[in-house]
């Protein structure tokens, strides 16, 4: 097995949307804002190579809405899906796997595209399974008003329609132990890889940068944050007692981070890029 990181863009958020009813006075230590209180963050995916296949966790906000869409969100660098799949020497049509975290835009926007002619949309992996589960997908297709802005149809429909999708909890599926997290939206899935002799879990919305380890420092995006709090506290247990290495697809300025625990609770342990551990 070889692991990938593959980073897909950046973009911005209100840094208070982030951090919830945390004060600006403490966030912004961690994660400085601009004259507009947003905070820049990225899309980092991660691709496995394991055999014959290939799978891609997440996909990235996407190329197909409009531009007053990307607008709202200060899209930044140059990085891109398909960019950072060519530079690893792939391309979208090797990939077999597409394995969603949860189905908000940021995350699984890159998995459908426009057609050469925009007329009609068409996957952006033609030979790829895309992955989610059943609980998960029914909170998506019928959204609560909360979060329905987050859950964007041309993305999500297509998967279904173009014959390409499967739940995990339905099939055979041996790729990696899933943690499933219901705070931040139902049933959000984390996958926990054993990888070089390591536990490494992508942490996705779960911990959106390190900025985040305390506990109380919840995203006003979660739509159950008393539940997030509860999601937190079972897998740092986990992450400290195992020695988890996270891969953060949010946080900008960490790639892999690891957990201690203190008297305050669990805190940052260390901070790495990727290839200094897996390299």
């Amino acid at each position: 097995m070889k692991i990938y990181p593959i980073p897909t863009g950046n973009f911005k958020l209100d840094g208070g949307a982030m951090f919830g009813v945390v004060p600006k006075s403490l966030w912004q230590r961690t994660n400085p804002a601009d004259s507009n209180n947003m905070c820049s963050w990225t899309m980092r995916c991660m691709l496995i190579e394991k055999g014959d296949r290939l799978m891609l966790i997440d996909n990235g906000m996407g190329e197909k809405q409009s531009e007053k869409f990307f607008s709202y969100y200060y899209l930044h660098g140059d990085d891109s899906l398909e960019n950072s799949l060519r530079i690893n020497g792939f391309h979208p049509d090797d990939i077999t796997d597409v394995f969603l975290t949860h189905l908000h835009f940021d995350h699984c926007g890159g998995g459908i595209k426009w057609n050469k002619d925009r007329t009609k949309y068409e996957p952006t992996f033609k030979n790829a399974t895309y992955w989610s589960n059943k609980k998960h997908w029914k909170w998506a297709t019928e959204p609560n008003d909360r979060e329905k802005a987050s859950f964007l149809k041309e993305n999500i429909l297509p998967m279904q329609e173009f014959g390409q999708l499967k739940f995990v909890e339905e099939e055979d599926f041996d790729w990696f132990e899933i943690f499933y997290a219901d705070g931040h939206t139902d049933a959000q899935m984390i996958p926990i890889l054993d990888y070089q002799d390591k536990k490494l879990a992508f942490v996705a919305d779960l911990l959106p940068s390190a900025g985040h380890i305390p506990l109380p420092y919840v995203m006003g995006y979660d739509t159950r944050p008393l539940l997030t709090l509860e999601d937190r506290k079972k897998f740092y247990a986990r992450a400290i007692k195992e020695d988890f290495y996270l891969f953060m697809e949010h946080d900008a300025d960490n790639e892999i981070i690891t957990l201690q625990d203190t008297e305050k609770g669990a805190r940052l342990k260390d901070s790495f890029g990727f290839e200094e551990i897996f390299g």
